[in-house]
């Protein structure tokens, strides 16, 4: 059950915070340049998860992508299955750690000096050329705070994850929710070891969040 559930943790962490960058990143670089209403209305949804408690989010998830919900009879058509799987804990772990790898990325964006976008327009750079060789180096440790962030949000998520994936061991059963059903059995020994390994590797991602926070605030750096 520990291995299983560790296995799985970091799985699902890993995968949802890749997704999660990516799509921040469009999202930055779409919304930095669109229409300023717009703008607010698509912030509105990306923020929308950070207002609600997480077993809400994960109960309107289960609305949309269960049997009988919207999305979940499209995809039912195509034989994808949502509902109770580990695919379920990645989306729910996507949705709940986007507005800050989002945020983080987003003021990248906003302290980007236009001259040097200018620049690259004038020597003839493409867009993919911009995003390589300009937003990367420039936003590149907004992007590592972002990753910090989301993995840390996404390892340890549960309420969002319960609701939709469930609780199966060995197939949906996350750290999180492995320690809460070990307590609830008396099944303190499993918990205790739980309890290390998500200590371990918590003080890990906060090493790596102040690592990066540090290095990106010339102030909080000065103080050090």
């Amino acid at each position: 059950m520990i291995l299983e559930a560790s296995k799985l943790s970091l799985k699902i962490a890993l995968i949802s915070t890749l997704i999660t960058i990516i799509l921040s990143f469009i999202l930055a670089l779409f919304i930095s340049k669109g229409n300023r209403k717009r703008d607010k209305l698509i912030e509105g949804f990306i923020s929308f998860p950070l207002f609600f408690p997480p077993s809400v989010l994960g109960y309107i998830l289960l609305i949309l992508l269960g049997k009988n919900g919207i999305l979940g009879r499209i995809l039912a058509i195509y034989g994808i299955e949502i509902i109770f799987t580990w695919k379920a804990g990645v989306i729910a772990c996507v949705l709940v750690s986007l507005p800050m790898a989002y945020q983080c990325i987003k003021a990248g964006f906003l302290e980007i000096d236009r001259e040097h976008i200018e620049a690259a327009f004038e020597m003839g750079a493409t867009k993919l050329e911009m995003c390589r060789y300009v937003f990367f180096p420039l936003i590149r440790k907004n992007i590592g705070a972002g990753v910090v962030l989301s993995f840390g949000r996404s390892f340890g998520e549960f309420g969002a994850t319960l609701m939709i994936a469930g609780n199966i061991p060995g197939k949906t059963q996350t750290i999180p929710m492995a320690i809460y059903y070990a307590v609830e059995r008396g099944d303190n020994h499993s918990a205790n070891i739980l309890l290390i390994i998500v200590t371990c590797i918590s003080f890990t991602v906060m090493w790596c969040y102040n690592h990066y926070w540090l290095n990106n605030n010339p102030k909080q750096r000065d103080r050090s």
